[in-house]
């Protein structure tokens, strides 16, 4: 779920073991606070145990909350039960981290890093990313991604509303991490089948399984968003979303600055066939050489491999809270413009991606 605008919340509410200080987001399923871990009353349950406690106290967090919806529906309650089993098990410094959780059950919660920068998506829309951020930015989200893979993991729902953003020692600069793994899945398990419209590949349009090169071509998608301001991929309608994955081809990436060989392998990345995409670990050698950076092996702790719980073969196209797209963002060339207004609705009944929540 994305952070959206502050919402007010008294201070003095206690949940999980944390104390709500105000709002930073509600999407369809759930609701996610700045919130502050509080030492264990004496005598309760949780002192009782003598355990170190999994969150030290005074430490904020970003609380996420399931609405109680979301917990009276088998199929999202076991989303959200996956989103905080993964979230815990991940590490590594470009996925969110989870720090403490209960999966199921009447109390159930995700505490996580708090990143203060918001979402990408907001970040595109007040349009203040220039081409040295927007390339460590994406250098972060694919050595995040490429982490998945190499643990047998897929992400199934790359997009900016996933990807949260903290300052960085130099002004104007941001270290940037990839999260929301409700949808997520190890393929030795398998999953459901999941995405956002405007950023999935084309054989999830056509009923086929998930597997890493769809996040390449769903981070393809993102690359081509920041890089030229515009997603490749347009339409005011899923069907008019859908013939253009299937059948349209992008321009070609030819952005001053960016070096030929790394346009090459994004523009790759949106290739219709999945054996004709770079993987995320080229994607990512390629963006640290055009940062400069060593291309050093990362150490990774990989995740055990433990199944979600079973649950049926979702719709396709329909992803949780933020299926609705996000504002385009402005082009390099004019920081501070103000992002356009997606097209209005087709009109057609069923679900719409453009419909405000």
């Amino acid at each position: 779920m994305s952070q959206g605008s502050s919402d007010t919340q008294n201070t003095e509410t206690v949940m999980s073991g944390y104390r709500l200080l105000r709002g930073l987001g509600r999407g369809n399923t759930s609701r996610v606070y700045l919130a502050e871990k509080i030492a264990a009353a004496p005598g309760s349950p949780e002192a009782e145990a003598g355990q170190p406690a999994a969150v030290r106290s005074g430490t904020r967090v970003a609380l996420k909350l399931p609405l109680p919806a979301t917990l009276a529906d088998q199929a999202a309650a076991e989303r959200f039960a996956n989103e905080v089993r993964l979230s815990l098990q991940f590490r590594h410094p470009n996925l969110v981290v989870g720090l403490d959780g209960t999966p199921f059950g009447p109390d159930t919660f995700l505490a996580m890093r708090h990143y203060a920068g918001g979402t990408l998506a907001q970040q595109l829309g007040v349009g203040k990313l220039s081409l040295s951020v927007t390339l460590q930015v994406l250098t972060d989200v694919a050595s995040g991604l490429a982490s998945l893979h190499r643990a047998g993991a897929v992400h199934q729902d790359v997009k900016t509303q996933n990807v949260y953003l903290e300052a960085a020692e130099e002004p104007g600069r941001f270290r940037a991490a990839l999260g929301d793994f409700g949808s997520a899945y190890f393929q030795a398990q398998g999953g459901q089948v999941s995405g956002s419209p405007f950023y999935m590949a084309p054989e999830v349009y056509q009923g086929e399984m998930t597997g890493p090169p769809s996040d390449v071509y769903s981070f393809g998608v993102l690359a081509h968003e920041l890089l030229t301001g515009e997603r490749p991929h347009l339409g005011d309608s899923y069907e008019r979303l859908m013939i253009s994955h299937l059948t349209h081809y992008p321009m070609q990436l030819n952005i001053e600055g960016v070096p030929r060989g790394l346009s090459r392998l994004l523009d790759a990345a949106l290739a219709k066939r999945p054996a004709d995409r770079p993987d995320s670990a080229a994607l990512r050698r390629a963006l640290l050489s055009s940062l400069g950076q060593p291309d050093e092996t990362e150490a990774v702790a990989e995740p055990e491999a433990a199944p979600p719980a079973p649950v049926s073969r979702a719709s396709v196209g329909r992803h949780g809270a933020d299926s609705a797209p996000a504002t385009r963002p402005p082009t390099f060339t004019q920081p501070g413009a103000k992002a356009p207004e997606p097209p209005p609705p087709s009109g057609k009944r069923g679900w719409n991606p453009f419909r405000k929540r």
